[in-house]
């Protein structure tokens, strides 16, 4: 059997695409796609040159094809991912629960329990089932103040349990 440089080119697409079992951001597969296809280049008497251009145009082809394209479709339906901390929730109101295991307050926002932290007083301990306004977050802790009337009739209020 003659040394072809091909054979490098699978073995690199065979070890991208067992490399994606462990990520599932579909990037090493398009990557192990782009890479067989350029040992078709190498098998076809190509220069490496010409194969390391074809491996550049077949990425830039397939990787965003698998991410903006394919992965979006082996997502759940309704779950937007990545929102928790944009912004999204500033300003909304929530209450107040003890968490069973060590009793700490927090609220939980997307199904996410986070601990507080009120912006007036740096309280971090308040009774269950007190209405608080979510501020932002400061690392994972959440900065909340406490509702008030006009904020309660801006925006909706969240009950999460």
């Amino acid at each position: 059997m003659d040394w072809n440089l091909a054979y490098l080119w699978l073995i690199l697409a065979l070890l991208l695409s067992a490399g994606e079992l462990g990520t599932g951001g579909l990037v090493l597969l398009a990557l192990g796609i782009a890479a067989a296809l350029t040992a078709g280049l190498a098998a076809l008497g190509l220069s490496l040159p010409w194969q390391l251009l074809g491996m550049g145009i077949l990425s830039g082809l397939l990787v965003p094809l698998a991410v903006m394209v394919i992965r979006p479709r082996f997502s759940p339906r309704g779950v937007a991912y990545g929102t928790t901390g944009t912004g999204v929730e500033k300003h909304r109101t929530y209450t107040t629960l003890k968490r069973d295991f060590d009793g700490a307050t927090g609220i939980k926002i997307n199904g996410d329990f986070y601990r507080l932290r009120v912006v007036e007083t740096g309280a971090t301990e308040l009774p269950a089932a007190t209405l608080v306004t979510f501020e932002r977050f400061d690392g994972t802790t959440a900065i909340v103040s406490t509702a008030t009337a006009t904020t309660n009739d801006s925006s909706p209020t969240h009950r999460e349990q």
